[in-house]
Parts: structure tokens; C-alpha cells; sequence
């Protein structure tokens, strides 16, 4: 296959799968009699025609931030962690042990504790599927998938018997203090002139944007992320250099834990409040996704992010204003997930016809 530029690499095949996909959906949302015109326009005001709508795409975009960066430190060491949903649910469990912890007084004191908490317990949940995949060989997808339910049973059986307060029916635990509550784009000067109304985006959106520059200066800017990367790209060359496959092994997957747990700041911590069932919304599947298609770069993880926030509110807002059912953005992102994973290589032998007569031209 003709090798592809790196910026068609970068930008053309996954724009071409989103294409693909949309219009594949197009075709279903005729099919069931509505108009995939008038369900743009809906996604589009409703996600993007607002600060409004844009505080709830950032706020959805934060947590897709967290678990694509997850995905994307454990692909470079050749393990693929589906493990995000429960590494997320267990993250936010540390959040809400340590916002409950302390009657704390100010937001910018809990935040830096709950960062700790939330990436002690996700890289926690992920140290046994790593710890089994390093030593003793197991199938790092079948692990990480297994712990998922076992997270999502975990974290019922906490809310439910030990965590839920006396007198309380929903399974939820106590309201954090107030000092914990996170800023709201709307509580930030500055950004008060813009998102005027109460929106869920909050100050760990910027945690974020600095969880993105910190897996790049791992990854490519610094000696453990060489030899994941190393490893990732040939495991037996990286054990001829001397590259101990346990240590990277239990080091992505620790690292790309504590990333997922972290998502649980936004929603946990940042929007409701308290521990919540399922808190981690979806996040940790969606996260597979957004690295994906940002081609496992935290720029490109953080641009998918974006769209993947964009069909999140605006899916939600074609499901309230149309005869569109909202299962429709599930839909979408299945087929997002389709063509920016198994049918990657389709798409390139798409575009690469294109190219290899260009190279044949003397184009360059």
C-alpha cells in the first residue's frame, strides 16, 4: 500500500471516515422518515449555536479529553485499554472519598486532592489487568473489559450499603461540601461575558488542556515514553535494547488509569456534586473512540474530543427537538468508531490511489 503523507494521515482519512459515517447515518435517519438536513441544523444551533450550547459541548469534550488520553498512553505500549468506563467509575470514587473527607474551604485546595485521588484510584483499578498481562500473559482487552462490570458492581454495592447517607432513598452519596464546588465557565472573569447562564463546563476543562501537553512531554519528550513507544512499536527489538516489557507494561497502563479516573473530576466533583450510579457517563468507551481518531496525539485527542462533545450535546438537542430518536448519536459514533478503527485501512486504500499517481507524476 502507498505510504500516505503524514498530514493525509493526520487529517485527510479521519475527516474522510467522519464523512463517511455521517452519511451513512444520513441515510438511516431517512430511512426512518426524517430530514438529515434539519437534524444537522438542530445539531449544529444546538451544540454550537450558543454559549450555551458550547458550555455543555466543552463539558462532554473534558471528559472525552481524560479517557482519550488514557487510550492513547496504553496504544503506544501496544496494550489496548477498553478498561476507561471502570478506571473512570473507580476514579470517581477516590474524588468522592476525599471531597468528603475534609470540610474543605477552598475549591483550589480540593482540587489538586482530588486530582490525587482520582489518579491513584483508576491507576489502581488498571494495576491488576496490567500486572496479569505483564506477568502472566492474559489478553489485556479481556481483563480490562472484565473489570468494568466488576467496577459497575462495586460502585452499587458502595452506594447502595456503605456510602448512601441515613434516610436517603437514591443510591448517591452525600452532597460535597461547599468549598468543593468547582467554577463554572460562568463563574470565571472573563469568560462570565461570554457563557452568561449557569453551564456545566468547569475549570477542569484547563486540567485537561494540561493533561494533554503533560502525555506529550511523556511521550515524546522524555525517557519512559521512548521506551513505551519503543515497545509499542516492536517488543522484541525493546527487549534486545534492554527495555524491561513489566515496566512499560505496568507503567502505560498505570499512568493511562490515573488519566481515565481523572475524567471523574469533571462530572463528579464538577457538575453533580456527589458519586453518582454510572458517573462516568459513557466517557471511557467514548474515549476508545476519540484516540482513535486523533490518531493517539494528544492535539489530535483533543480536537476528536471536540467533535465527539459537538454529537454528544448536539445529539441530545436532535433528540428533544425532532422525531429523531437521541440513540441516533449512538448510532453515529459506532460508525465513527467503524471506520477510524476496522476500517481504517479501507479508507486508506481509498485515498491511496490518489497519491501513488501524484508520487508517479513527480508531484510532490
Amino acid at each position: 500500500m502507498t505510504k500516505l503523507p503524514k498530514w493525509a494521515d493526520m487529517v485527510l482519512v479521519p475527516v474522510i471516515s467522519l464523512l463517511l459515517a455521517a452519511a451513512i447515518s444520513a441515510v438511516v435517519i431517512l430511512l426512518i422518515g426524517g430530514d438529515p438536513v434539519e437534524a444537522v441544523k438542530v445539531m449544529v444551533d444546538g451544540a454550537l449555536g450558543s454559549p450555551y450550547g458550547w458550555g455543555y459541548t466543552l463539558y462532554y469534550a473534558t471528559s472525552f479529553i481524560f479517557t482519550g488520553l488514557g487510550v492513547t498512553v496504553a496504544y503506544h505500549a501496544g496494550q489496548f485499554n477498553i478498561g476507561g468506563e471502570g478506571q473512570a467509575q473507580i476514579g470517581g470514587l477516590g474524588v468522592a472519598l476525599v471531597c468528603l473527607a475534609f470540610p474543605w474551604p477552598a475549591w483550589w485546595m480540593a482540587l489538586p486532592a482530588a486530582v490525587i485521588g482520582a489518579a491513584v484510584f483508576g491507576a489502581a483499578w488498571a494495576a491488576v489487568p496490567a500486572w496479569l498481562a505483564a506477568k502472566r500473559g492474559s489478553h489485556i482487552v479481556i481483563t480490562t473489559i472484565m473489570f468494568n462490570y466488576i467496577a459497575a458492581a462495586l460502585i452499587v454495592w458502595l452506594l447502595v450499603e456503605v456510602m448512601r447517607p441515613t434516610g436517603q432513598m437514591d443510591p448517591a452519596t452525600a452532597r460535597f461540601g461547599a468549598g468543593t464546588t468547582l467554577p463554572g465557565f460562568h463563574q470565571i472573569p472573563g469568560l462570565d461575558l461570554i457563557f452568561t447562564r449557569k453551564v456545566p463546563a468547569n475549570v477542569t476543562f484547563f486540567v485537561a488542556i494540561l493533561a494533554c501537553f503533560a502525555v506529550w512531554l511523556l511521550l515524546w519528550r522524555s525517557r519512559l515514553g521512548y521506551q513505551i513507544r519503543a515497545f509499542g512499536h516492536s517488543e522484541s527489538a525493546a527487549r534486545y535494547a534492554g527495555i524491561s516489557s513489566t515496566k512499560v507494561i505496568m507503567a502505560a497502563m498505570l499512568i493511562s488509569g490515573a488519566l481515565c479516573g481523572m475524567m471523574s473530576i469533571n462530572n463528579v466533583m464538577g457538575e453533580a456534586g456527589r458519586l453518582l450510579q454510572n458517573s462516568s457517563e459513557g466517557a471511557g468507551f467514548i474515549g476508545i473512540a476519540v484516540a482513535l481518531m486523533g490518531r493517539n496525539h494528544p492535539l489530535g485527542v483533543f480536537l476528536a474530543a471536540l467533535l465527539f462533545g459537538f454529537l454528544y450535546q448536539g445529539g441530545a438537542e436532535m433528540g428533544l427537538w425532532t422525531n429523531i430518536p437521541i440513540e441516533l448519536r449512538l448510532l453515529l459514533q459506532g460508525l465513527v468508531i467503524l471506520f477510524t478503527g476496522a476500517l481504517d485501512n479501507m479508507v486508506r486504500m481509498m485515498v491511496a490511489p490518489f497519491f501513488r499517481t501524484r508520487a508517479s507524476a513527480g508531484v510532490r
